[in-house]
């Protein structure tokens, strides 16, 4: 009888010091950080909701942050009953979550509406679905990596009822964005660039140094763009592409070094939008030079002329192409203010027949031809691939390109 008794105290005692361990609760629910609402949903049949797969929405972290424990629920005059207490952290962008966002007031960004005016050079924006009694920062940048600033930024107080205000700019370009952000710490911030598309005005920042005879194109704007050189062609207006002369904008600039000034010689921008091209020599304001052909019997003169020095390659070419000539002879090498006789033979007669001249002291040029060479010397010459009359005199006629 003794024994019992032991055994029982043992088993009494042995359940209070457990109990000890347990942490003791008055009341259940729920709880959650400074500024998130808690909503509890009723659940029915919780004996067969166990074991389901989570759902795809519910990262493994968030599982794993889990900590589970248990609890006593003591309310005086009733017995304690054990209960599962449970702790997690949930990690979110405050922001891009609708249910979370709506209660931060730093997600309230508002959004815009602008209009430009061209002649003013002003962009006005309307602010509306922000925090009111708020004030609101507005600003034009110029979007790289980050937002970089271009000019001041405007502030459109609480408290003003006409929420615009209006940002002049220099340059409509493809990375003008207008930013807004509310005017408390960390604010989040929108942005809405309404001329991305727009990239045309990023081709004209051509630059040439005729000291170092380097031809350099600097992106206003980043943007993902194949540059190369090409030769217009003037009947046609197609600029063919030079060799070898082919570059993929990084962020800074596109250089070519030793570079021929002539009009024809343009750089060409390719993007998924399309192509353009821009001929920086075309208006004259560089020495450009000339190729002209003298015929005399069955010989051809060739001679330059040029404002500077410079050394050429001349060679008689059949034209398959619009734009390639296959040589039918040998190179000749000419100086400025000499010249070199070709003698033409009665195979190398023919309409196709070109004689090509390029400059060989720059490591970019274009090669320019002049066709439709004919062994007897008369009739209608060419230049440049437009028909103009001959002048015949005592049997010689002259050819000129430039």
């Amino acid at each position: 009888m003794i024994s019992i008794h032991v055994q029982i105290l043992l088993i009494i005692l042995f359940w209070n010091s457990d109990c000890q361990i347990i942490p003791k609760i008055e009341e259940c629910g729920l709880s959650c950080s400074q500024g998130i609402h808690c909503k509890s949903k009723p659940s029915s049949g919780i004996f067969n909701s166990f074991c389901h797969d989570a759902p795809a929405s519910l990262s493994s972290m968030v599982l794993k942050s889990m900590k589970i424990s248990t609890v006593m629920k003591c309310v005086q005059g009733s017995p304690c009953s054990l209960h599962l207490n449970i702790k997690g952290t949930l990690s979110l962008d405050d922001c891009r979550n609708s249910d979370v966002g709506k209660y931060i007031s730093a997600c309230s960004a508002g959004k815009f509406d602008y209009n430009v005016d061209r002649a003013r050079k002003v962009i006005s924006v309307n602010v509306s679905d922000f925090l009111r009694d708020q004030d609101y920062y507005i600003r034009l940048c110029h979007k790289w990596f980050t937002c970089e600033d271009v000019g001041a930024f405007a502030v459109i107080e609480g408290k003003e009822s006409l929420k615009s205000v209006s940002l002049k700019y220099s340059q409509l370009l493809p990375c003008l964005c207008i930013e807004g952000w509310l005017a408390i710490p960390d604010a989040r911030r929108i942005q809405l660039c309404p001329f991305e598309n727009d990239t045309k005005v990023l081709w004209d920042n051509i630059v040439y140094n005729p000291v170092t005879q380097t031809l350099a194109w600097e992106p206003a704007c980043p943007v993902l763009v194949t540059v190369n050189l090409c030769r217009l062609m003037k009947s046609n207006d197609h600029c063919e592409d030079i060799e070898n002369s082919f570059k993929n904008s990084p962020e800074k600039q596109v250089k070519y070094s030793r570079v021929d000034t002539h009009p024809r010689l343009c750089m060409k921008f390719t993007t998924k939008q399309g192509s353009w091209v821009k001929c920086p020599f075309a208006h004259g304001e560089f020495p450009a030079w000339k190729m002209r052909t003298a015929a005399v019997a069955e010989q051809i003169q060739v001679f330059f002329t040029s404002q500077m020095k410079a050394q050429f390659s001349v060679l008689v070419c059949n034209r398959t192409q619009l734009a390639s000539c296959e040589s039918v002879g040998m190179h000749h090498s000419v100086s400025v203010g000499d010249s070199v006789s070709i003698t033409m033979s009665q195979e190398m007669c023919g309409s196709a027949i070109c004689i090509q001249g390029w400059r060989t002291d720059v490591d970019y040029s274009v090669p320019l031809q002049i066709c439709d060479i004919h062994c007897d010397f008369r009739g209608q010459t060419y230049s440049d691939g437009n028909p103009a009359k001959a002048m015949i005199h005592r049997m010689k006629s002259v050819h000129s390109l430039h």
